[in-house]
């Protein structure tokens, strides 16, 4: 077994979708990024790929790379699994927290999980997400940006 945990935050922006785990949610702002700016996912690719001792996101996907401007992030989580199963590693299960004073999360979780159990592919109550806010403490509170975590466990 292997263990990972992973990070990510991005601030919000003008004329932006905002994406969270694969899922687009309506909201007047989007992500600050040179991909989609689902924090969700790449924190959740931060986990696995420290987990299996392959650096980080920014190692496999540059965000000066025009390779990746504004791609699904989706797209970068299966190439991320794909690294895995190539290693002999397979994804046990995922637990994520999205930390956002706004929008509402919780009718969004559902899908993110069916979502992410695809990408994964692992079984949806193998993939957990919870959304907290801050009681508007810090960037996240202040309605600055949103951040993820994500702690996963690896099969060899």
């Amino acid at each position: 077994m292997r263990i990972g945990q992973g990070y990510d935050a991005h601030r919000f922006a003008a004329d932006r979708r905002l994406v969270l785990g694969g899922v687009e949610i309506e909201h007047g702002l989007g992500m600050a990024a040179h991909s989609d700016g689902d924090v969700l996912i790449h924190a959740l690719c931060d986990a696995l790929l420290g987990a299996a001792g392959q650096g980080d996101i920014g190692r496999h996907f540059p965000d000066n790379s025009d390779d990746f401007k504004d791609i699904d992030s989706r797209i970068l989580l299966r190439r991320v699994v794909e690294l895995l199963h190539g290693m002999g590693l397979r994804v046990h299960n995922v637990d994520t927290t999205i930390v956002a004073q706004a929008p509402k999360l919780a009718p969004h979780i559902p899908t993110m999980r069916e979502r992410l159990a695809a990408d994964l592919q692992i079984g949806e109550s193998h993939v957990n997400i919870k959304a907290t806010t801050t009681e508007k403490m810090g960037f996240a509170g202040r309605g600055e940006g949103i951040a993820s975590y994500a702690v996963v466990l690896l099969e060899e």
